[in-house]
Parts: C-alpha cells; structure tokens; sequence
C-alpha cells in the first residue's frame, strides 16, 4: 500500500494551464495576420471570398452606380471609416476597402489604387491625383518564399498633402502634413512635412511654406 501511495504520488497530474491553453487554441485568420502585418496567405479562400465581395461593390461604384443618387451610398459600403465628404472619383481600385482611413474633405481622383492590405491614413484636405498608386503589399525576394506568403505595412499621409499624378507610395512609407510629391515620382522612405519631394526614388529638393512660421 506504501508502494502504491508513493505512485500515485508522484504520478498526479498536475492542473492545466487555462491562459496559455486558450492562447494555443486561438487561431489568426488570414486577414487578421494581414492586418498584423505578418506573413498570410493571400490566395487562400478566406482571403479570395472578402476580395469578391469588395470587386462587386466597386463595380457599383466604377459602373452601375456610377453618379446616381446612390454614388456616395457606395462609397460609404466601400470605404466605412472614411469622412463623410470623402470623394473618390472613378473609376478606382483597391483590395479591401475598410482599411482606408481618410478625413474631411479628402479627394482621390480618377484611376487611383490603393492596395489596403494594412492601414493606409490620409489626412484631411488632401489631394490625391490621377493615376496615384499607393502599395501596402509586399512580397519577398526569394521566388520560394514569394510563392507562399505576403505581407503588409501600414502608409501614413498628412493632411493638406497633394500627391501629384501617377505617383507611387511603397508600403510602410510616411508623408509628413502639408507635403507635395511630384507627378511620378516614387515614394520609397518617409517625407517629412512642409516639403516638396520629386524623383524616383522621391528626394526633398525643397521646404515649402516656411513664410507662415516666421
């Protein structure tokens, strides 16, 4: 019985850990790692499913309610945590649609696209031009890794920006309040504010409004 007791002493299992349980339990979605801005799988179908359902309500926006009395309805579906004067004039492409963040009075005109994988903030009373591109999406190097996995950085612009024609933002990239960046250039490392920014890659060849400090 000594014996038996010494077993079932050193035998007694010991109580589970409920939070690290619950943690190992937990699965991300595809989108919630996107967001994250860890590495996903983009073509999964979860991913694939959201995407559909985003390319219906732009071609609501970009054909069928194409300046109806239904326009800045769609826009709203298409883009919920925006300003409610936010205009975007099509037609205009993006992947998802809720991760654009825009305030007052902020207008994208004709052919824009905004990859949105992760957040992209533009500031109230800015300006975007035709044709901008503006990327969160990145892919690695490696043509083995490329082919399994993304991933996505947050773009930040301020507000009163004017982006000039056919400009491209890379993913992860700032612009600071007040900035302008020259048609076509391409936006690789953040911009500070109050400058003028041109070239590819962009490079601040000038400040502007510098008067109104003094």
């Amino acid at each position: 019985e000594k014996k038996r007791a010494s077993i079932c002493k050193h035998t007694k299992p010991s109580l589970p850990n409920l939070n690290n349980s619950m943690q190992m339990n937990k699965v991300e979605t595809e989108k919630e790692r996107m967001f994250a801005g860890k590495p996903y799988n983009a073509h999964s179908d979860e991913m694939v499913a959201i995407r559909i359902r985003t390319k219906r309500i732009l071609h609501k926006l970009n054909v069928t309610e194409y300046y109806t009395d239904k326009f800045q309805d769609v826009i709203r579906e298409l883009c919920p945590n925006t300003a409610k004067n936010f205009h975007v004039e099509p037609p205009f492409h993006c992947d998802y649609g809720d991760h654009i963040y825009a305030g007052d009075s902020v207008f994208i005109n004709f052919g824009a696209v905004i990859l949105d994988g992760a957040k992209v903030t533009i500031g109230a009373h800015t300006m975007i031009a035709p044709g901008v591109h503006i990327y969160t999406a990145q892919h690695p190097l490696d043509a083995d890794e490329r082919d399994k996995w993304e991933d996505c950085k947050p773009v930040t612009i301020g507000e009163r920006c004017w982006i000039g024609g056919h400009a491209t933002i890379r993913p992860g990239v700032t612009i600071g309040d007040r900035t302008v960046i020259g048609a076509g250039s391409v936006v690789t490392k953040d911009s500070p504010a109050d400058c003028l920014a041109v070239g590819n890659p962009a490079r601040v060849i000038r400040k502007l409004n510098q008067q109104k400090e003094k």
